[in-house]
């Protein structure tokens, strides 16, 4: 009876989760701190950007994206950096944080380089 109830609380909980994890990208990155939670750099968008998927953010040419990691590829910054973007209606909140091309972007100014790498986890490519 016991496993039963703790088969079902694990159930529960399983489910109560909405979202998928999806393929990693990468299985490090660059970030300013071990937590990745500092800002490396403000970029502006030189063009428009479509995500494929959940992992991803929409562009618009000409918006800002603060960049907070950058996907390691070998032992260089790959492809897809991490970075968040903000329309009118979101100027006191976080905004939307998701990967985007890096070659979609200009660096505008560096706040502080991206000399840490950190490894990537599960968490990192979950969508909800």
């Amino acid at each position: 009876m016991a496993r039963l109830l703790i088969l079902l609380l694990g159930l529960t909980a399983v489910s109560a989760v909405h979202g998928i994890f999806m393929e990693r990208l990468a299985s490090k990155k660059l970030c300013a701190d071990d937590e990745c939670v500092y800002t490396i750099s403000l970029a502006r968008a030189q063009e428009d950007y479509n995500a494929p998927d959940c992992r991803f953010i929409n562009v618009k040419k000409g918006q800002q994206i603060y960049v907070y990691s950058k996907l390691v590829k070998g032992n260089e910054p790959g492809e897809f950096w991490a970075g968040s973007v903000y329309d009118d209606r979101q100027e006191d909140e976080m905004g939307i944080v998701g990967y985007f091309p890096s070659n979609l972007v200009k660096e505008q100014r560096v706040y502080q380089e991206a000399t840490k790498v950190v490894p990537t986890t599960d968490i990192d490519f979950f969508c909800e």
